[in-house]
């Protein structure tokens, strides 16, 4: 069996982190990656734990049994890639490092599966210039990096994302496409007609699709594989309303697979003719109530399928016999989502399974559609059970103005009526919340006897551009009052105890967090904000000394649009800002934020700081050294959610006084 193998290679057993529930649920995953080679013959894996570095491991597809692979001192094997059958290129990084005291970049180097021909591509060491190192042959500056698209697999070169940042601002020039030989090293720029900001590979695995954007316009060009000259397919504004299509995938040569809101309220996947340059109306795909989000399933270098994102992942296959592959791993793994990759150039009858649901994390296995044999191969976090997760719903409030909100719940395994609730809000603001599937801090909360609600507010995508629309120049204003009607929905349904309410967010979710304790603190009992916008001019400002990865662009044209002009709006940022609103928090809160946060600089937890010390507030003040938007190192993760246990106990846990 190929589960009793790897267990024995990553040095412990389940029974060792029993006694530690919180590891279980923070430490870090032991199977993180899976890739099928592109003959499916071989199945990479990166695994390792807190006690050993992520390696990467390459098993036979049909036995079981390990062919290859590697393991490097000091440091953790990060991203993994197939360039055929017999080559495979990795990133790096260190995971007991925090970004602020990583000093490389991601690198990149190729190695054949049996662990020879290693071959380093790309620079490590950031900022730093390969003039006077010890290197010996070509290799590529450090901004140099995968691109999601997998490529054609099927020679010695990949396509790899270079961008180029000004270097004053650090506002992001252009994204170059750079082909290289993982074999020779050598490499080529590919021609544009325009700074890129964006690529797309067509289902041959070659580069098809740029967009670029100047002066608040986005342009689709298309690169015709008849003549490799590049034409312009479409052009609409960056931040505007509606006209604006994104490239997500090929048909054939003739039709091109865009993201679209033509009809109604959602996104939908339609055909875009290329010799016309027209949209059908009638999508191929749409999805009820959510924008389409997904990517294109290519094998043989023809369209399969989509993976798609609803309520949770699933897959459209457009090919029969991938139709009855995944009816028939469906019926053997019930209950669970089944993605299925193929692999792209089958020589074999395996293909890739990735499994999960709200209570079971996801499982990796291998499925053969000749014999129907399924294999399973390892479970990222094999420490969890699932008769002991909470169920998780998605559900429907109706806010004050009657806008429909999505929300997710997740309650305790074992139910229960008026629990404490934690609102978890999520960070972007624009951006989908979550999804479901096992999430380790919802599930974490829950089985310490919370009710967990993920509100999907206005602002939040994937959901429609009603809601997404209803979200501008909102922060701290209807998008908080949707937060205070989540939780009277919850009051109202009997799932939540009044009394024993507190918020929890990162980002814009520590912002409304905040912003929650200065407005409505009769609905909360406490709160905790990590990595929190204090306040916006602040964040637009740079954060004073500190630079964050806010594109120019965004600025000039975004940032109106969403948030609204400093100057002008000056009123209402001052009347929602968490910073200059702080002597009004008078609940209890626990503050947390990295020294090396970029994109919410260190600047807003300082000065926060000062002004809740000024007021003599309640907070307990968490600050982590060497740590960027959030926590990467597992002693960190710990260490945190240790002191949200302990925190959510004294204030809304069983033992705690209410009012």
């Amino acid at each position: 069996m190929i589960k009793p193998f790897l267990i024995s290679l990553l040095g412990f057993s389940s029974m060792a982190q029993a006694a530690v529930p919180l590891q279980n649920f923070f430490a870090a995953s032991q199977f993180k990656q899976a890739e099928i080679s592109p003959s499916g013959r071989y199945l990479a894996l990166r695994i390792g734990n807190d006690k050993l570095r992520d390696g990467m491991v390459v098993l036979d597809s049909e036995t079981g049994a390990p062919v290859g692979g590697t393991r490097l001192d000091g440091l953790d094997v990060g991203q993994i890639r197939w360039v055929n059958d017999n080559r495979l290129v990795h990133t790096v990084v260190d995971h007991s490092l925090g970004p602020g005291d990583m000093r490389f970049a991601p690198g990149l180097y190729a190695i054949d599966r049996d662990g020879k021909n290693r071959r380093q591509l790309v620079q490590q060491a950031a900022y730093m210039s390969s003039t006077g190192t010890q290197i010996t042959h070509r290799i590529e500056p450090w901004n140099t990096y995968l691109m999601s698209d997998l490529g054609a697999q099927d020679s010695e070169s990949l396509y790899l994302l270079r961008p180029v940042w000004d270097e004053d601002s650090y506002a992001l020039l252009r994204m170059d496409l750079i082909q290289l030989n993982t074999s020779t090293g050598l490499s080529r720029f590919v021609a544009r007609p325009a700074a890129p900001s964006d690529w797309m590979l067509d289902q041959k695995g070659q580069p098809s699709v740029m967009v670029s954007e100047k002066d608040g316009q986005e342009t689709v060009h298309y690169r015709d594989p008849a003549n490799g000259e590049w034409r312009e397919l479409a052009r609409f504004k960056s931040y505007g309303d509606g006209g604006d299509i994104t490239p997500a995938g090929f048909i054939d040569d003739k039709r091109m697979l865009v993201r679209a809101r033509l009809k109604g309220d959602k996104a939908a996947l339609h055909v875009l003719d290329l010799a016309s340059g027209k949209v059908d109306p009638e999508p191929l795909v749409s999805l009820g109530d959510f924008d389409f989000s997904g990517g294109m399933v290519y094998s043989n270098k023809r369209l399969l399928g989509v993976h798609y994102v609803g309520d949770a992942r699933g897959t459209i296959w457009f090919d029969a016999n991938m139709k009855a592959v995944q009816a028939e791993v469906d019926k053997k793994l019930p209950g669970l989502i089944n993605i299925i990759t193929p692999p792209v150039a089958p020589e074999v009858p395996w293909v890739l399974v990735a499994s999960y649901s709200d209570r079971q994390p996801e499982t990796y296995s291998l499925f053969n559609s000749k014999t129907n044999a399924l294999k399973v191969i390892g479970i990222s976090h094999p420490d969890i059970k699932p008769a002991e997760m909470g169920n998780q719903e998605l559900v429907k409030i109706k806010a004050r103005d009657g806008l429909d909100l999505p929300a997710w719940l997740t309650l305790p395994a074992k139910g229960g009526k008026q629990s404490p609730l934690v609102v978890v809000i999520h960070g972007g603001p624009y951006m989908r919340g979550t999804e479901w599937g096992w999430s380790p801090e919802s599930q974490f909360l829950a089985s310490r006897g919370y009710a967990v609600l993920e509100p999907e507010f206005r602002g939040s995508t994937g959901y429609g551009n009603g809601l997404f629309k209803a979200g501008m120049k909102q922060w701290g204003l209807a998008m908080q009052d949707d937060i205070a009607d989540s939780v009277k929905w919850a009051v109202a349904q009997g799932y939540a105890d009044p009394r024993r309410v507190c918020l929890l967010g990162g980002s814009y979710g520590g912002y409304s967090t905040l912003m929650g304790l200065v407005r409505d603190p009769e609905l909360y009992r406490c709160g905790v904000a990590y990595a929190a916008v204090t306040d916006i001019p602040l964040l637009l400002d740079n954060g004073m000394s500190w630079a964050t990865d806010l594109p120019d662009d965004y600025r000039k044209f975004g940032v109106p649009v969403l948030l609204g002009d400093v100057k002008a709006d000056a009123e209402r940022f001052n009347a929602t800002s968490p910073l200059k609103q702080a002597a009004r928090i008078k609940r209890p809160l626990l503050l947390a934020h990295g020294s090396d946060d970029r994109r919410v600089p260190r600047e807003h937890f300082g000065k926060m700081r000062s002004a809740l010390e000024a007021s003599h507030a309640d907070v307990e003040y968490i600050e982590y050294a060497g740590e960027g938007h959030g926590w990467s190192t597992t002693e960190h993760r710990l260490d945190f959610w240790s002191r949200v246990e302990k925190f959510l106990d004294k204030h809304i846990g069983a033992g705690a006084k209410t009012e």
